[in-house]
C-alpha cells in the first residue's frame, strides 16, 4: 500500500503535536515527509526532536514538492497564501488558521475544483459542525457564537488597543466586541479561527452573529454555539483547556486535525 506523503507547514505546538502523531499513530497509512516554518530553528528543532533532520524543507516549494497532503498550521495572515499555492502544485490541503481563509472560501473551492484537489477544514476547537452542516440544507434563522476567554488572552490585539480598553482593568465580564463574524475574522485574527469556519459551515460571515466577552478568573476558553432553524434548533457549550505546549492554543483544536486526518487515511467516514 502507497502511504501518503504529508508535509507540514508550521512549526508550533499544533504542526508539533500532528508530526509526531503521525509518526507514532499513522505510520502505516502515512508517511512524514516535510517540515517547514518561517524561523527555521523551529522546523530544525522539531525534526531534531524526532530525529528526522532529513525532514527539514527550506522553502514552502520544497515542502509542497515533497507531499500529496500538506498541512497549514501557521497563522491566519499566511494561511491564504500557502493554501493557494499548494492548491496551485495540485496538492490537497488541510487548513488550520481558517480565519485567514473565511474572506477568500469561494476562490477556494474554484482552486481546488479546477485543480483536482480536496481541502480540509477540522472542526477546531468547537462542536455542533456536523448539525450546522446538515441544518444549512434547510432554513437557518440565526447563528450566533459567544467566546468567552480570560483577559489576558487578547493582549496585543490592535482592535483592544485602539479601542483604549485597559484588559488588566477588567474585573467582571465585559463585551468585547458584538458583530458579524467577518468583521469578528478582521478584528481578532488569532482569537477567533472559529468563527471563519462557523461562518463557512453554515450562513456566511455577514450573517454570523459574534459576541467576544473578557472573563477574567476564567482558565478555559469557552465557545458557545446557537444555530436556530425550520429543521431543529441547536446549543452546544465547549470548554476548551489549552494544549500544554502553547496556552493561546485549544488542545481539541489539534485533536480536531488528528481525528480529520485519521477520517482521509481510513476506509469509513464517521459524521456529517
Amino acid at each position: 500500500m502507497n502511504k501518503l506523503r504529508i508535509g507540514i507547514a508550521g512549526c508550533g505546538a499544533i504542526g508539533s503535536s500532528l508530526a509526531k502523531k503521525i509518526l507514532r499513530d499513522f505510520s502505516k497509512e502515512a508517511r512524514l515527509t516535510g517540515l517547514y516554518d518561517t524561523d527555521t530553528n523551529k522546523s530544525k528543532q522539531l525534526a531534531g526532536s524526532i530525529f528526522k533532520n532529513r525532514l527539514v524543507a527550506s522553502s514552502l516549494a520544497q515542502l509542497v514538492a515533497r507531499s500529496q497532503l500538506v498541512i497549514e498550521a501557521t497563522s491566519a495572515a499566511s494561511s491564504w497564501g500557502i493554501a493557494r499555492y499548494t492548491l496551485a502544485k495540485k496538492r490537497d490541503i488541510m487548513i488550520m488558521s481558517i480565519g485567514g481563509v473565511a474572506g477568500h472560501f469561494r476562490r477556494l473551492m474554484q482552486l481546488a475544483k479546477k485543480n483536482n484537489t480536496k481541502v480540509y477544514l477540522p472542526s477546531g476547537a468547537i462542536s455542533g459542525i456536523d448539525a450546522l452542516k446538515a441544518l444549512n440544507l434547510s432554513k437557518i434563522k440565526q447563528v450566533t457564537l459567544t467566546t468567552r476567554k480570560n483577559p489576558a488572552s487578547f493582549k496585543g490585539v490592535r482592535y483592544i488597543e485602539e479601542k483604549g480598553i485597559k484588559l488588566d482593568k477588567i474585573k467582571k465580564d465585559t463585551l468585547l466586541f458584538s458583530g458579524s463574524a467577518e468583521k469578528a475574522v478582521h478584528f481578532f485574527p488569532q482569537n477567533i479561527n472559529v468563527a471563519g469556519l462557523l461562518s463557512i459551515a453554515g450562513v456566511g460571515a455577514k450573517n454570523t452573529l459574534v459576541k467576544i466577552i473578557a472573563s477574567p478568573g476564567l482558565r478555559k476558553n469557552i465557545h458557545e454555539i446557537q444555530v436556530q432553524s425550520e429543521a431543529a434548533n441547536v446549543f452546544t457549550r465547549s470548554e476548551n483547556i489549552a494544549h500544554p505546549q502553547n496556552p493561546k492554543t485549544s488542545y481539541l483544536a489539534f485533536l480536531s486535525a488528528a481525528a480529520t486526518l485519521k477520517q482521509i487515511l481510513g476506509p469509513v467516514k464517521i459524521g456529517t
